[in-house]
């Protein structure tokens, strides 16, 4: 497949859909509400209201949605924003601005106030939720090294939400292919355990359990199950307007979500992240993207994924 078409993602998507194509994970990040112009007719991000943004992108995620195998997942990253009543500047309230463009900040909105944060992230989990999707789990993007801000009244954001969720009950998980070390493994800790018992005095009863785990431990506490807080620093990428998402956030997504060769699908590609990783991981991959300026962002990242072929 390989390959990324520039244009309404949602119009592509249809095409696509009549031609019988099939995807086996999406991993995306959406334009966010109301943070950032990006100088393109048609794009997300710049409605009225949280509501008619909502609805927008369940539409896309509808689209996406026929595009996916049936036991595919949807991995969506999603920042909120906050109401301030209409005002323009050009502070970078966004990891993904483009300061040539400006921020332009939400509207007041009926039944938020002005300096409300407004939840944008839930909104739309609950929306794709009830449109049909499963929603699986919420993954805490915790980023060590997050935007500094000059505000006084509130802490430094330094979270997102990345969104699981799959279009039916059953789906492919290779949760195997992303286990991760044990900070302490369970053999570290009975061999404490059995020296603090020796010094204790330890009654036989007690060595023997010591004995009869230690035995096991290799085999089962090595590796822990990935936990749903990701600890990724944010990295600016040479070459681009706004600072995309890290290739390690969404290693663990295309590891998961997929097999090679499987298509890793993004109807938002940007900078072509998502094609990147899906490369270097011996997946292939297909995208959308509304602005072609990207186009030769992406070809450089897409190049390096190549060379970097798992």
């Amino acid at each position: 497949m390989n390959k990324i078409e520039f244009g309404d993602c949602r119009e592509i998507m249809k095409r696509w859909i009549d031609e019988g194509v099939k995807v086996q994970t999406c991993i995306t990040s959406p334009p966010y509400y109301g943070l950032r112009d990006y100088g393109v007719d048609g794009q997300i991000g710049l409605e009225q209201t949280p509501k008619e943004y909502i609805e927008n992108m369940v539409d896309v995620f509808n689209h996406v949605k026929e595009l996916l195998a049936d036991d595919g997942t949807l991995w969506v990253n999603i920042g909120d924003s906050y109401s301030s009543g209409g005002r323009t500047s050009t502070t970078n309230q966004s990891l993904r601005g483009n300061t040539e463009y400006g921020v332009t900040r939400p509207p007041v909105i009926q039944n938020i106030k002005p300096k409300d944060l407004i939840g944008i992230p839930w909104m739309l989990a609950f929306a794709l939720r009830e449109a049909g999707w499963y929603l699986r789990q919420d993954i805490i993007w915790h980023k060590p090294n997050p935007m500094p801000e000059s505000v006084t009244d509130r802490c430094t954001k330094s979270h997102e939400y990345i969104f699981l969720l799959s279009k039916s009950d059953k789906y492919y998980f290779d949760n195997e292919a992303i286990k991760e070390p044990c900070i302490n493994s369970a053999k570290e800790q009975i061999a404490k355990r059995n020296k603090k018992q020796h010094r204790e005095n330890a009654s036989e009863q007690e060595a023997k359990y010591v004995q009869h785990n230690f035995s096991k431990i290799d085999k089962v506490y090595e590796k822990r199950n990935k936990r749903d807080v990701w600890s990724v620093n944010v990295r600016p990428y040479k070459g681009a307007h706004f600072a995309t998402y890290p290739t390690a956030l969404i290693e663990p997504c295309v590891l998961a979500g997929s097999r090679k060769n499987d298509i890793v699908f993004d109807p938002f590609m940007g900078s072509g992240t998502t094609a990147q990783v899906a490369l270097q991981h011996g997946r292939q991959y297909l995208g959308c993207e509304l602005n072609k300026e990207y186009e030769k962002l992406q070809q450089e990242r897409i190049n390096h994924g190549q060379g970097q072929l798992s």
